[in-house]
């Protein structure tokens, strides 16, 4: 009985993930589109997430004592914080701004391609090498997607190319996350991750929302609905704990299925909700061949991380030795349910079983890097 209920409680984390990640992006969406909410100010609509994320992150933090805050040191701040935060509010940034010129589900198919970015950052800065087979996965989903908007009738330059820009962004971002963090043996959960990023990505969309979108907020007459904007950066602090609830109680294959089935529901949604969005059958087709490469790159990663990990007693041991190191330093809380629940199935709190949302700002931990398991080197689309 105890595992049926085990099980039940998963599918509903799994749900809420799914729903609240779908409903950040269509929200978001139909707040910026001038068809409808019309508040085409992406750079400020960013910035009201992450001044709200970083308020509650402080809030549990330094007055309810939620959680204990990392030993930050300013030269991790300098060289780990600032630089991912930098990635970071560039990725929500062109992001958001593509829902100004191109549909949402034309959106979740070029978010394909985040495999392809992630896989040629990563050559690139060293953290993965370049493989044959790999290679040819990328290649696939690269077609896939080329299809994809060759069939797309409301095809707009500037909103591909602010949406691929994102994408290639965020995958740096995923790739800095290794490389910095990890070597700092630095672990994050997400609210003290949001109430290091937050702030930090929030003045670095200053500059770029003090050239482009203040001047605009002052000659043109921009409706501002507090509890629309209140009810939306709600939603996308609740999409980051989400997550972490689904880190702690599922696997890499069950997380990756579930961002499939995502893209999926989304791109039905997106159709019903906003009716400007017309899928031809050759969007479908190339999107098809793009998953049918995601696909493959999934299971060809998860199989390298499970060829190097270590027997389950031996994680497990290590596991509860590291967690009474921290609680004795209290340099990060981890709930019971997590710690319950990490041992024996893999690297849940580490990247190769992490979900890679462009909504969520929060940092996987890389408690992987302690285990002694294989480095970070998979990534979610």
């Amino acid at each position: 009985m105890m595992v049926s209920k085990q099980l039940v409680l998963t599918y509903i984390y799994l749900l809420v993930y799914i729903v609240l990640s779908s409903g950040v992006i269509l929200y978001n969406k139909w707040v910026l589109s001038p068809k409808y909410f019309n508040f085409p100010l992406p750079i400020t609509l960013t910035m009201i997430h992450m001044g709200f994320s970083g308020l509650v992150a402080f809030l549990l933090i330094r007055v309810f004592k939620v959680v204990s805050p990392v030993k930050m040191t300013f030269e991790i701040y300098a060289t780990c914080v600032i630089p991912i935060s930098a990635f970071f509010a560039s990725s929500l940034w062109f992001g958001n701004t593509a829902y100004l010129f191109i549909s949402v589900a034309f959106i979740q198919m070029l978010k394909a391609l985040m495999p392809v970015a992630t896989f040629v950052m990563a050559v690139i800065c060293g953290t993965d090498k370049l493989r044959y087979d790999l290679f040819l996965n990328m290649l696939l989903v690269s077609v896939g997607v080329v299809v994809s908007s060759y069939g797309e009738i409301h095809f707009n330059i500037v909103g591909t190319v602010y949406q691929v820009t994102g994408i290639f962004a965020e995958a740096l971002r995923l790739v800095l996350t290794q490389v910095l963090l990890q070597k700092k043996g630095l672990t994050l959960n997400p609210i003290t991750s949001l109430y290091y990023i937050a702030p930090c990505s929030f003045v670095f969309l200053f500059v770029p929302w003090y050239l482009l979108e203040k001047p605009e907020m002052e000659v043109s007459q921009i409706q501002f609905n507090f509890w629309i904007f209140f009810s939306n950066a709600l939603c996308a602090l609740a999409l980051n704990f989400s997550i972490f609830l689904v880190i702690g109680r599922t696997g890499a294959v069950t997380i990756r299925v579930a961002g499939v089935l995502k893209d999926w529901i989304l791109i039905a949604l997106s159709t019903l909700i906003f009716p400007e969005s017309t899928i031809t059958t050759l969007n479908i087709t190339g999107y098809a061949i793009a998953l049918c490469g995601v696909v493959m790159y999934n299971y060809l990663k998860i199989k390298d991380v499970r060829a190097v990990q270590l027997p389950v007693d031996s994680v497990s041991d290590r596991i509860a030795k590291e967690l009474k190191m921290e609680k004795k330093s209290s340099d990060l809380y981890v709930p019971d349910d997590i710690v319950k629940n990490s041992g024996g199935k893999g690297s849940r709190n580490g990247s190769p079983d992490s979900i890679v949302d462009e909504e969520a700002p929060f940092i996987p931990s890389s408690r992987v890097s302690h285990l002694g398991r294989s480095p970070l080197s998979s990534y979610s689309p």
